[in-house]
C-alpha cells in the first residue's frame, strides 16, 4: 500500500517542534504526580505509565473504526503490536528511573536514541555504521559514564542514581525499537492514527495488570494526580509521541531522534524553574558530552534511499 504524498520539509519541522515542546513536559508531570501522590518506586511508576497509555488509547478509540484491516499489507498489525510492547517497556523503565535519579540524567540517557537506532539498523537492516557514527557512539558512551559517576554524589540524584541511570538507558533502547517498528507498521498501510491507536492500546494492555503485582493500585490518589495523568496522555503522548511516529515515515529515523535531543534541554530547564533542581557539574558536563556524541552519531548516519 503506497503512502500519501510526502509533506514539505517545513511541515515536518513544524510537527517535530510541536512534538519536542510537548514531550519536554513528560518528566515534569511525572515528578508532579509523584509529589502529589506522596508515592514513588516501581509500583506507582507503573500506575503512571499504564494510566497515561490507557487514557491515550481511550481518546483514540474512534480511530479503530477507520482502520481498513482488509487493505493492510502483511505484518502491519504485527509490527504495530510489537511497537506497543516496546513502548510499554520504555515507559516502565524510564518513568521508574525518575524515582531514582535526576531529571537531567534521566532525560539525557533516555535520548541516546540515535546511538541505538544506528546499532539496531546495523543489526536489522545491515546498515553498517559510518566512521562518524562509531566515533559519536564512543563519545556518547564516555558521557554516559560521566553522568553515572557524577550523579552518584548529587543531592538531587535520587535514592539510587546508578540504578535510575541504567533504567533510563534501557528505556532508550526500547523506544528506539518502538520507533523502527512503528515506521515499518506505517509503511505497511497503517495510518498514523490507526498505528497510534494499536500501539498505545497494546502498550496499555501490557502495563495495566502490573501495578498490583508491586502493591500499587489505580484509585485513592489526590485529584491532582489524575489531572497530571490526563495532561501526560494529551501532551507528551498524543502530541509528542504521535508527532515523532508520523515524522519517522518521511525522514530518517536518526534525524527524528536527533530532534528528540532537545527534550533534556527543555526538561532540565523546567526542572530548574519548578523544582530548583540544579544537577552537579559532572552531570551537566557528562550530559553535554553524551548529547554531543549522540548528535555526531546522528549526523554521521547515511541518508535513507
Amino acid at each position: 500500500m503506497s503512502l500519501a504524498e510526502p509533506p514539505a520539509r517545513w511541515q515536518v519541522g513544524l510537527v517535530l517542534s510541536a512534538g519536542i515542546l510537548a514531550i519536554s513536559t513528560a518528566a515534569i508531570f511525572i515528578r508532579l504526580a509523584i509529589a502529589a501522590a506522596g508515592a514513588g518506586g516501581v509500583g506507582f511508576s507503573l500506575v503512571l505509565a499504564a494510566s497515561r497509555l490507557a487514557l491515550a488509547g481511550l481518546i483514540l478509540l474512534p480511530t479503530w473504526r477507520r482502520i481498513q484491516f482488509n487493505r493492510l499489507d502483511r505484518g502491519a498489525l504485527r509490527f504495530a503490536g510489537m511497537a506497543g510492547f516496546f513502548l510499554a517497556l520504555h515507559f516502565a523503565t524510564w518513568i521508574t528511573s525518575l524515582s531514582y535519579t535526576s531529571i537531567a540524567a534521566s532525560t539525557a540517557l533516555v535520548t541516546t536514541n540515535p546511538v541505538w537506532v544506528a546499532i539496531l539498523s546495523w543489526l536489522w537492516f545491515k546498515e553498517k555504521p559510518t566512521t562518524q557514527q562509531a566515533a559519536g557512539i564512543a563519545i556518547a558512551f564516555a558521557g554516559g559514564l560521566c553522568i553515572g559517576f557524577g550523579d552518584a554524589g548529587s543531592a538531587h540524584a535520587g535514592s539510587n542514581p546508578l540504578w535510575g541511570d541504567f533504567l533510563a538507558l534501557l528505556g532508550s533502547v526500547a523506544i528506539s525499537l518502538y520507533l523502527l517498528l512503528g515506521r515499518e507498521a506505517q509503511r505497511r498501510g497503517l495510518s498514523i492514527g490507526g498505528y497510534a491507536a494499536v500501539a498505545y492500546t497494546v502498550a496499555a494492555l501490557v502495563l495495566l495488570p502490573l501495578p498490583p503485582m508491586f502493591g500499587a493500585g489505580y484509585i485513592g490518589y489526590p485529584k491532582e494526580v489524575y489531572l497530571y495523568l490526563l495532561l501526560m496522555a494529551i501532551f507528551p503522548q498524543l502530541i509528542g509521541h504521535t508527532s515523532f511516529n508520523w515524522a519517522v515515515v518521511w525522514i530518517s529515523p536518526t534525524l527524528v531522534t536527533l530532534a528528540i535531543l532537545f527534550e533534556p534541554v527543555g526538561s532540565s530547564l523546567l526542572g530548574y524553574l519548578l523544582f530548583g533542581e540544579v544537577p552537579p557539574v559532572p552531570v551537566l558536563g557528562g550530559a553535554a558530552v553524551l548529547l554531543a556524541g549522540v548528535a555526531i552519531a546522528a549526523l554521521g548516519a547515511r541518508k535513507e534511499c
